[in-house]
C-alpha cells in the first residue's frame, strides 16, 4: 500500500497528494495517517515544499467532505432514515445512527464540526449532520478548513521531522498500513453480518 501512495505522489507530485486526500474522504481505502506523513518525509528531500504538501492535504480533504454534506443537506434526516432503513446494512448505519448523530450535531453545533475533522472515522461522517442541520455552507467550510489545516499539519510535520529516519521505519509502513486496511475489511464484514436495523 505504501508503494502505491508513494508512486502516486511521484507521478503527481502535489495533486497526487490533494487526490488521495480527496478519496480517503469519499470512500477510506487508504487512511490519511499513512498520506500525510509519507508526504512530509518527501517534502525532506526536496520533491516539493512542506507548505505545498499541507495545502494540498488540507485541499483534497475539503473537497472529500462537500459530497457528504450535500447529501445530508439535500436528502434530509427523514429521506437519509428511509435510506437506512432500506439499506443501511451495507453502510452499517441504522436510522437510530442517523438520529443520534444528529441529536449530538445539535447539542454541540459548529464545534462538533472543527473537533470532529480532528478525530478519525469521524473526520467525514460529521458532514452529513451539518448538511442535515441546514449549517450555512460557508460556515461548514471554514470550520472544516481549520480542522483540517490542523490534522493535515500534524501528520505532515510528523513525516517532515522524522526526516531521513523515515527510510528506517518505512518497511514496517506497508505491513502495518495493509493489516490496518485487512482489520477494516473484516470489522466491515463483521458489522454486515451482525447488522439490525
Amino acid at each position: 500500500m505504501e508503494e502505491f501512495v508513494h508512486s502516486t505522489m511521484q507521478q503527481f507530485g502535489v495533486f497526487g497528494i490533494g487526490l488521495l486526500m480527496f478519496l480517503e474522504n469519499i470512500f477510506p481505502p487508504i487512511p490519511s495517517e499513512l498520506i500525510m506523513p509519507l508526504a512530509g518525509y518527501l517534502s525532506t528531500r526536496g520533491d516539493m515544499s512542506i507548505v505545498a504538501v499541507i495545502a494540498a492535504g488540507s485541499t483534497g480533504s475539503l473537497l472529500g467532505i462537500i459530497p457528504w454534506y450535500v447529501l445530508g443537506r439535500m436528502m434530509g434526516e427523514k429521506k437519509l432514515k428511509s435510506f437506512a432503513g432500506r439499506h443501511g446494512r451495507w453502510l452499517t448505519m441504522s436510522p437510530d445512527d442517523i438520529a443520534q448523530a444528529g441529536e449530538r450535531f445539535r447539542r454541540h453545533g459548529q464545534v462538533s464540526v472543527l473537533i470532529g475533522r480532528l478525530i478519525p472515522t469521524v473526520r467525514t461522517l460529521i458532514s452529513v449532520p451539518a448538511g442535515i442541520a441546514r449549517m450555512p455552507f460557508w460556515q461548514f467550510l471554514a470550520y472544516s478548513a481549520i480542522g483540517s489545516v490542523i490534522w493535515t499539519s500534524a501528520l505532515a510535520l510528523a513525516g517532515f521531522g522524522l526526516g531521513q529516519a523515515y527510510e528506517t521505519v518505512k518497511d514496517y509502513v506497508n505491513p502495518v498500513a495493509t493489516a490496518v486496511l485487512c482489520i477494516m475489511i473484516v470489522a466491515y464484514g463483521y458489522r454486515v453480518a451482525t447488522f439490525k436495523a
